[in-house]
């Protein structure tokens, strides 16, 4: 009986590899935040979701004056792919439309920008490396 229970949960578990994804993804986000603190940005929002919309934006927080809408892409390595580019057409097709949706609290002509921060959290390395991407992709 045990045993046909724990094959039951097995099957709605995501597998282990997905699980360890998502886990350097949050691991990412949460030095992401601390990262972007220390630069001095605001942060006012963390993993924004609308009900109207597909997809979350991670990261929402003032920067001198200006409203930054931040993607954050984690990897262990830099070997294959640089982080950022992970922020396809598709990808800012959607965080345009979620930026929109937020938007909708705020005057017309609040100042605000797109960054992309690549975290890098390679094996040998003390700490994790950031590359910060100011004004990444247009609002179009």
């Amino acid at each position: 009986m045990l045993q046909s229970t724990l094959r039951t949960i097995d099957r709605w578990l995501p597998p282990p590899e997905v699980v360890a994804t998502q886990r350097t993804g949050r691991r990412g986000e949460e030095d992401a935040y601390f990262h972007l603190r220390r630069l001095g940005y605001i942060i006012i929002a963390r993993n924004y979701r609308s009900p109207r919309r597909k997809g979350e934006v991670d990261l929402i927080g003032w920067q001198q004056g200006t409203l930054c809408f931040v993607e954050v892409k984690t990897r262990t390595t830099h070997d294959v792919k640089p982080a950022e580019a992970a922020v396809d057409r598709e990808k800012r097709r959607q965080l345009r439309g979620m930026v929109h949706e937020f938007l909708r609290r705020f005057p017309p002509d609040t100042p605000w920008r797109f960054d992309v921060l690549s975290v890098y959290h390679e094996a040998n390395a003390e700490s994790p490396r950031f590359e910060l991407f100011r004004n990444a992709f247009s609002s179009r």
